[in-house]
């Protein structure tokens, strides 16, 4: 019989550990909060439940201290963690990594998914951005007709570059209807080819609010837009899928705007200060010039050039030979390095003990081996002894040479007057058992 390995406990917790994180790694939970426990260390401990089940949950310092959300008894949450085992006591738990309220977390959650999957598809690839025109001559607006974004674009290109012909798509940009807007307006934009680009946007709100530009027909619409789209939704801080598909993003639907246009009177400015400045490098590069020649000519008069290049020639040739020997000592050097280095490490090499030590085990192993095997034939012959002289004295051995043994309802018939006429009896031969009566008793005495 192989011997078998005995675990443990501590090899099986961590065993159970291992497999844990590596097959589940990280997971995303919704449920309830309870046994909620703020260490003095700044650790969280507490229980996720839902109707049929909970599980014990920790979050440690480094992470609790990025959300924005105090936990308490009772409420509902959003948690991204990664399953593991506490094994000084077996406990199965989850290490939770993020948290945050459930309703807004679920929608960050499929924001992340769909962003996952829209870029694992391609539609983010910078491949397929397009150039942005530098002369614009008419914009697109796919937004509210009626919200403040649109009158920022218009007052600031109005200010900025009054020839730019502004073109409004209207759309709805909030709740459920507002993705079937917001495609249908870009369709008719570039179905009408009026625009030289295109700006997709709307003023801030939140995550709900902001909701139809992560919308994955938004996306792929802007996406499919033959032209240039400029993505302006929200403040700064807001990031929508549509931002991530457009040729450019823009921070606000104002930058959008100034993106779009050039400010005529600062094209103006900008171009007489390039024109000073071209004419000053001109004449200060001319003087310096001068000088230089000036200079040279009266070094030519007072020195042949021949003189200097032999004198120069004769200092490159010395520092040649220096730099030569220098390479050579320093090869030299380093060729010695690695010598001396493999001599140490020869001699530092655990190699060699190891090698005796695993002698070592190995004998000890064969004189193990060997006792065992001497113990083993000891107890078998000690055995095959003991079987021989229980054969010798077994009753089962005599019946075997001939012999039987009679039996009566009050046990072994040794004298006859433990029986009695008809009496049925029972005789044990080799091979059996024979019932008789008994029809006579012949008393020796």
């Amino acid at each position: 019989m192989a011997t078998k390995h005995i675990l443990q406990v501590s090899e099986l917790t961590k065993k159970v550990k291992f497999m844990l994180e590596s097959e589940l790694n990280t997971v995303w939970l919704c449920g309830e909060i309870s046994n909620f426990i703020a260490a003095s260390s700044g650790h969280w401990y507490l229980s996720l439940k839902d109707a049929k089940s909970q599980v014990k949950c920790a979050m440690f310092k480094g992470k609790n201290q990025r959300t924005r959300i105090t936990p308490k008894n009772g409420q509902q949450v959003l948690v991204r963690a990664k399953v593991s085992l506490y094994e000084p006591r077996g406990d199965f738990q989850i290490i939770i990594e993020l948290m945050e309220e459930a309703g807004e977390g679920l929608l960050k959650q499929q924001y992340e998914q769909l962003k996952q999957k829209l870029n694992a598809l391609g539609l983010f690839a910078q491949q397929f951005k397009q150039q942005i025109p530098k002369h614009i001559t008419r914009v697109g607006l796919v937004t509210s007709p009626t919200g403040a974004a649109v009158k920022d674009i218009i007052s600031i290109l109005k200010r900025r570059n009054s020839s730019i012909q502004i073109v409004i798509y209207p759309a709805l940009v909030q709740g459920e209807q507002a993705k079937f807007d917001i495609v249908r307006a870009i369709d008719q934009a570039n179905a009408r080819e009026e625009c030289d680009v295109l700006i997709v946007g709307r003023g801030g709100g939140s995550l709900e609010d902001l909701w139809p530009f992560n919308e994955e027909d938004v996306v792929e619409a802007i996406f499919h837009s033959k032209i240039p789209t400029i993505s302006a939704v929200g403040h700064e801080i807001d990031t929508t899928l549509s931002d991530y598909v457009a040729d450019l993003r823009a921070p606000t639907p104002s930058a959008a705007a100034e993106l779009v246009s050039q400010d005529l009177s600062e094209t103006l400015t900008q171009l007489t200060v390039l024109s000073q400045r071209v004419q000053q490098n001109i004449h200060q590069t001319l003087s310096n010039k001068q000088q230089v020649l000036q200079s040279l000519q009266h070094r030519l008069s007072q020195v042949h050039p021949e003189q200097k290049l032999q004198v120069y020639q004769q200092k490159a040739d010395e520092l040649a030979i220096r730099l030569e020997q220098a390479l050579k000592r320093e090869f030299q050097r380093f060729k010695v390095i690695p010598m001396h280095l493999t001599k140490r490490l020869t001699l530092l090499s655990p190699l060699q003990g190891i090698l005796h030590k695993h002698e070592i085990v190995q004998q000890q192993r064969q004189q193990l081996i060997h006792a065992m095997q001497q113990i083993l034939a000891r107890k078998s012959e000690n055995f095959v002894h003991l079987i021989e002289q229980l054969n010798i004295v077994s009753p089962l051995a005599t019946i075997a040479r001939g012999y039987s043994v009679s039996r009566s309802k009050s046990g072994i018939i040794r004298s006859v007057h433990q029986i009695e006429l008809d009496e049925k009896i029972n005789i044990q031969v080799k091979d059996g058992i024979i019932e008789a009566n008994v029809v006579s008793i012949n008393d020796q005495k």
